[in-house]
């Protein structure tokens, strides 16, 4: 299985991107997506997680401000950023909880957020 992140670019503050991360492979489901960034001499942190059921979970950080989807048919994780902060920047990563022969955790490649003031 593998994770193909997109959608990283450089926005001024309070601009939005849209991230997008598609799961290819086969024979394969995903149970929990999620975003997650690290940014410069920072730890990677969580961003945001959905089910596939559509159960949600954001950083305080991030709530009200970006919202995550998925498109089950598709393998595809979305990650809305509106309101942008320069605070924002750091490379995203796209995770994904998958189960194929046995259950295995998977990340994309990385795109870079940056966000100037």
């Amino acid at each position: 299985v593998q994770l193909q992140a997109s959608g990283g670019g450089l926005v001024q503050a309070g601009g939005s991107l849209r991230l997008s991360c598609a799961a290819s492979g086969s024979d394969f489901s995903i149970d929990v997506m999620g975003w997650y960034r690290q940014a410069p001499g920072k730890q990677r942190e969580l961003v945001a997680t959905i089910t596939s059921g559509g159960n949600t979970n954001y950083a305080d950080s991030v709530k009200g401000r970006f919202t995550i989807s998925r498109d089950n048919a598709k393998n595809t994780v979305y990650l809305q950023m509106n309101s942008l902060k320069p605070e924002d920047t750091a490379v995203y990563y796209c995770n994904a909880d998958v189960w194929a022969i046995a259950p295995m955790n998977y990340w994309g490649q990385g795109t870079q957020v940056t966000v100037s003031s």
